[in-house]
């Protein structure tokens, strides 16, 4: 992201807003995309986004570091949009796992995210901030208010059954 255009926002110039709304949207899209299945749920995260970027981009110091500013926001947005909706629910039950060696290399973008959606949330959440934000466990177990143990478990859980949505192409 160009430098002037965020220090122009950091000014409240509304066609600045504008054009990184344009850059950005896609990019964020994609992210809230990861975290929500609903189209709702995705298009007010994403609205809820741009307004605190917008109302915070004064706090924002160093504007070469926005579009990772803008992506935790993101994330936040979707964890606190999951947690709001009391739908974070952590699945323990890993009875039904089966464990075997995904043999197949598959696109990310398209197979891997679209998998993503057969998980459930809480799953879903902690595969996303690990995996993909690359949040250590620590920081995931504070974002969620969960201990660090079921954060590892459930991130365990998120691959096996992955590997086994892989396998058995049942999806």
């Amino acid at each position: 992201m160009e430098r002037e255009l965020i220090l122009q926002c950091q000014r409240n110039d509304r066609n600045a807003q504008r054009k990184v709304y344009e850059k950005m949207a896609g990019k964020l899209y994609s992210v809230c995309r990861r975290y929500l299945k609903n189209d709702e749920d995705i298009e007010e995260a994403l609205a809820d986004t741009f307004y605190k970027i917008f109302t915070k981009i004064d706090q924002l110091h160093n504007p070469d570091i926005f579009e990772a500013w803008a992506r935790k926001i993101t994330v936040n947005e979707c964890l606190q949009k999951l947690r709001t909706a009391q739908r974070l629910h952590i699945s323990l039950d890993e009875n039904n796992v089966i464990s075997s060696d995904a043999g197949e290399h598959v696109s990310f973008e398209k197979d891997i995210l679209h998998l993503l959606n057969f998980l459930p949330e809480g799953c879903r959440a902690i595969f996303n901030l690990f995996a993909i934000e690359g949040y250590p466990h620590k920081e995931i177990a504070t974002m969620l208010s969960i201990s660090e143990g079921t954060s590892k478990s459930q991130l365990n859980f998120a691959r096996k059954k992955l590997q086994e949505l892989l396998v058995n192409q049942n999806v």
